[in-house]
């Protein structure tokens, strides 16, 4: 199946001098960037009315159209009625809460279940918008706000502000360790240079910005919100874990438990946290039609809230 896209933008003044065809991965990525060399190569990118090789260099202030046919996998892409936890809904957008264990695109062993099979169900229509509308995405086992475009111009207006950082995301973690404050860990990620699944502070990785500052301090844990100024993969994971303060529960990017001196059933409730303490709470952006700044919260889900609740009462059985 395919599909005709239709979508432009204009050279940001920071990658003046870039090739096209790495600027435009940068821009549009949601496509990849062997998917958009094709499409430069069969003319159907341009850049100021005309057309350009994947080598040439870019400059701020020039115009990208690009008008293409993208091919649709249907046997990845399919409709599934499951349960949609719908925080929000208008005609351009939708807001999501998604639950702990639900990934968010069709991959290799994951061609059902997942959140764009039930998006399909809902709104058939995503099919005609890049990746069935999702513009960011957070971890398998994270929980939490994520939204998606239903029409090209939320699509192009959501890439943009994510582009631009103005996108509004706080997330809340449970972390070990006791932190005295707040902070910012500024720390570019890229991929593991052995194991290419995970992610790791890297001087060639792309640059990496997350905000902390803590909600509440435990006996030997820190209930802490994070902000982002980049989205990138794993990025609170890997960055609380860089400063030695890991995510419990974290099966990747976990260090050593911190139960020492803890009560049994405290010890318990930590050890038994089979996934990362990690909750996308809240998310804002300029609304693509209206322009007006829009934001949603939700609360913990029931699992972080009973985790927090066991650290609170064992940290008052020694105060």
């Amino acid at each position: 199946m395919s599909e005709t896209i239709e979508l432009d933008c204009e050279i940001p003044e920071e990658l003046t001098g870039m090739r096209l065809d790495q600027a435009l991965a940068q821009l549009f990525p949601d496509y990849s960037r062997g998917q958009l060399t094709k499409w430069i190569k069969a003319g159907e990118v341009l850049v100021d009315n005309n057309q350009r090789r994947p080598r040439d260099k870019v400059h701020a202030g020039e115009q990208i159209l690009i008008r293409a046919t993208h091919q649709v996998q249907d046997d990845q892409w399919q409709a599934e009625a499951l349960h949609l936890d719908i925080v929000y809904e208008d005609e351009e957008v939708l807001i999501l809460n998604k639950p702990a264990g639900m990934v968010v695109h069709p991959g290799a062993g994951n061609h059902q279940g997942t959140l764009v099979n039930a998006l399909l169900n809902h709104a058939p229509s995503l099919i005609h918008i890049p990746r069935a509308g999702i513009v960011h995405r957070i971890d398998k086992q994270t929980t939490g706000l994520l939204m998606v475009a239903k029409t090209l111009r939320a699509h192009n207006s959501l890439i943009s502000q994510l582009q631009e950082r103005t996108v509004l995301r706080e997330y809340q973690a449970v972390v070990g360790g006791v932190l005295t404050a707040g902070g910012t860990v500024d720390e570019p990620l890229g991929r593991h240079h052995i194991d290419r699944k995970r992610m790791a502070v890297t001087e060639s990785g792309k640059p990496a910005v997350t905000h902390y500052r803590v909600v509440e301090r435990f006996r030997a844990h820190t209930h802490i919100r994070c902000k982002l100024e980049t989205g990138r993969t794993h990025q609170i994971r890997v960055h609380m874990a860089y400063i030695r303060h890991s995510l419990v529960g974290d099966p990747v990017y976990g260090g050593r438990m911190h139960g020492k001196g803890l009560s049994e059933a405290c010890r318990e409730a930590v050890t038994g946290f089979r996934r990362q303490a990690l909750h996308a709470g809240l998310l804002g952006f300029d609304h693509p039609a209206s322009g007006e700044l829009v934001s949603w919260e939700v609360p913990l889900p029931d699992d972080m809230q009973a985790l927090i609740s066991a650290l609170q009462l064992d940290a008052a059985t020694v105060n």
